[in-house]
C-alpha cells in the first residue's frame, strides 16, 4: 500500500504567486501527475516572471557596457540566483512584485537621467 504524500499550499500567497498557483487548491498530492505538473508549471511561470523583472531591474539600474562574454556570465549568474531566490522566497515574500516596482523605479530614473543629459548637451552646444 502506497502512502500518499500531500503538500499544503498556503492560502495567503502574494498576488503574482497566487495567480500562478490558483489552480492547485489547498493541497497537492505528490503521487498525482496532473497536480504535480500544475505545481511545476506554476513555479516555472513564477520563476520566469522573477527572471524577467530581475533582468529589467539590472538593465535599468546597474548595467554598464561590458563585453559580450562578461554580460553572458552576469546573466547566467542572475538566472541561477533568481532560481534559488524563487525557490526559497517566491511563495512567502512579494519577490516578483518587489522586482516589478524596482524595475519601474529604475526605468523612470534612467529615462529622467537620459533626458537631463540630453538637455545639458543641448545647452552646452548652444553656448
Amino acid at each position: 500500500m502506497q502512502k500518499e504524500t500531500v503538500i499544503q499550499v498556503p492560502d495567503n500567497l502574494w498576488p503574482v504567486a497566487d495567480f500562478f498557483m490558483r489552480d492547485l487548491g489547498g493541497e497537492v498530492n505528490v503521487a498525482d501527475e496532473g497536480e504535480m505538473a500544475t505545481l511545476i508549471r506554476g513555479f516555472m511561470l513564477l520563476y520566469l516572471t522573477v527572471v524577467i523583472f530581475a533582468i529589467f531591474a539590472y538593465k535599468f539600474g546597474f548595467a554598464k557596457k561590458l563585453s559580450p562574454l562578461k554580460s553572458l556570465v552576469i546573466y547566467i549568474l542572475l538566472i541561477i540566483g533568481t532560481f534559488f531566490l524563487t525557490l526559497i522566497f517566491g511563495l512567502n515574500l512579494p519577490l516578483a512584485e518587489s522586482l516589478f516596482i524596482i524595475a519601474v523605479v529604475m526605468g523612470v530614473y534612467r529615462l529622467r537621467l537620459s533626458q537631463e543629459r540630453k538637455q545639458n548637451n543641448n545647452q552646452k552646444a548652444e553656448q
